[in-house]
């Protein structure tokens, strides 16, 4: 009896040993990414948005590789964080992928792909915007908006399909928006104010946002994408 208690005392640091090495391992890396996460969400709201990017960069870097679910959540909110500062290309793309990715994977959640689609629907718009504001040939333009507008109509299909009124009148509007920017002449556009979330261009050689307008106060952080188009074609 006394070298059975031995033996299972000294099989107490193996045992933890392999704990850290499995399930107590993952709980970390679980633990450092809700931590990332809630960092990543105080910056958006305080719009600091390039602090909020590296934090859900690095979250998604913790996150153990078999939490697909979340793993889409962040991106979604990676991409957002991108369209926020002067990173719009590369949340168009990162946005393209993520909705492919997630409309392959046939246990992912179907809301979530709307939020992805919806995403990616405003930030083809925000791009057509500013393609349109530097001269871009309409060749290059077109498909953009157009790939928008297909976005907002299959969300407005669904949407009535499922009874969901306020996102049926939201993506209906959003259609709408498209539609007004591609026929807009540019002599009006140019009238307009840009779209916030991207102040610069559409070319990857934005200049990030000053200090002093990521800092304005009283500004609340706008809901879902925070990425809407100006569906009045009025500006921000």
């Amino acid at each position: 009896m006394r070298v059975f208690l031995i033996l299972c005392w000294l099989m107490v640091p193996v045992l933890a040993w392999a704990y850290h090495l499995g399930p107590g391992h993952q709980q970390v890396r679980l633990d450092q990414t809700s931590r990332l996460l809630q960092l990543a969400s105080s910056a958006m709201a305080d719009e600091s948005f390039d602090l909020a990017r590296m934090h859900y960069s690095e979250a998604l870097a913790k996150l153990p590789s078999e939490n697909k679910a979340d793993s889409y959540a962040i991106r979604l909110e990676l991409a957002k964080a991108q369209a926020q500062s002067a990173m719009l290309p590369e949340a168009r793309a990162s946005l393209e992928t993520l909705l492919a990715d997630v409309e392959a994977d046939q246990a992912a959640d179907k809301q979530l792909a709307d939020s992805v689609r919806s995403a990616l629907a405003n930030s083809q718009y925000h791009m057509t915007w500013l393609m349109r504001l530097e001269g871009v040939p309409a060749e290059t333009w077109e498909p953009e908006i157009e790939a928008a507008r297909q976005h907002y109509r299959l969300l407005a299909e669904k949407a009535d399909a499922t009874g969901d009124q306020s996102a049926l009148e939201q993506n209906r509007h959003d259609l709408e928006a498209a539609i007004r920017l591609a026929r807009m002449d540019l002599s009006e556009l140019q009238g307009l104010k840009i779209p916030k979330q991207c102040n610069g261009c559409c070319s990857s050689q934005c200049k990030k946002p000053s200090k002093k307008q990521a800092k304005k106060k009283g500004k609340k952080p706008s809901q879902g994408s925070n990425m809407g188009p100006l569906p009045d074609g009025s500006g921000s």
